[in-house]
């Protein structure tokens, strides 16, 4: 049978219920399967009676979606532009920095065209991007962020988490990190593998680990992608983790890139697909 075919009958078969056969018409609607997405109900009863034939492709469908999403590669890592100049940010946090005002990350050089500008015209400190007044004390910068904090600003969020984490509080700095993650920020889902991989704050907990590392790497985290291809590596899936390197060093990963280094002198990965990669990475680096 064609591919074509295969595709036809897929589409006539989420046309009916897959334990009792009845149509969607009129009246009748039928609800997806939310894990696999391959089957339609017309009831729950319907739904549990037909699981235990369904459960094993079901978890096979899922599985197969779940890694489609995650080994897709990003357009950009999670760092995004710059909104000035907009060219990518560097993955090297001491290249840029957040503003606590309205918590835009500025690139260095933004950020010192800046510092030209005020000293030349003798001018009030101000934010390069908003143009609200800069804080005059470390009070004043920690006001400003809570305020972005309240306002459910992600990055304002993780920056207490790792305000708090760096002073200590490590229950503190967990729940700003769980609430940035919950507002979708990747750099909220990797300090989450961070504290369920330490313990710091929270249990350890592998399983959550790793589903945090992938949320952050699905985000545009490169680092998250690393530390969760070493995670294959470890459990032997090589090949699951040179994917997840080769994303990672197309971002601008150093250590990624090292890590396929290693597998191209193993003989891993083919001189042709360690190329690609190099130079994947490197455009990455001078891009920024």
């Amino acid at each position: 049978m064609s591919t074509k075919n295969l595709e036809e009958e897929a589409d006539d078969m989420m046309m009916y219920c897959a334990s009792c056969g009845t149509a969607e018409v009129d009246d009748i609607k039928l609800k997806t399967c939310t894990a696999c997405k391959s089957v339609r109900y017309c009831s729950v009863k319907c739904q549990k009676e037909h699981r235990p034939q369904h459960k094993r492709a079901c978890k096979k469908r899922a599985a197969e979606l779940h890694d489609e999403i995650l080994f897709k590669q990003p357009e950009s890592s999670y760092e995004g532009d710059c909104p000035i100049c907009c060219l990518p940010m560097s993955l090297d946090k001491t290249k840029s920095t957040m503003m606590a005002c309205c918590s835009k990350v500025i690139c260095d050089g933004c950020y010192h065209s800046n510092v030209v500008r005020i000293t030349r015209g003798s001018l009030e400190p101000t934010c390069p991007f908003c143009r609200h007044p800069a804080p005059k004390s470390k009070e004043e910068e920690i006001k400003n962020v809570i305020k972005r904090v309240e306002l459910n600003d992600p990055a304002a969020t993780l920056q207490m988490s790792i305000r708090h984490n760096k002073a200590g509080d490590y229950d503190g700095a967990f729940q700003y990190a769980k609430k940035a993650a919950s507002l979708g920020d990747a750099g909220g889902h990797y300090e989450l593998s961070i504290f369920y991989h330490e313990g710091t704050g929270v249990e350890k907990d592998m399983k959550k680990k790793v589903y945090h590392l992938e949320q952050a790497a699905i985000g545009g985290h490169p680092r998250g992608r690393y530390n969760l291809g070493c995670e294959e590596n470890n459990n032997g899936r090589i090949d699951r983790a040179m994917k997840h390197w080769v994303i990672a060093a197309t971002l601008g990963c150093d250590d990624s890139l090292d890590a396929l280094k290693v597998c191209f002198r193993g003989g891993l990965v083919t001189k042709e697909d360690f190329a690609a990669a190099l130079r994947a990475h490197q455009a990455a680096v001078d891009a920024t």
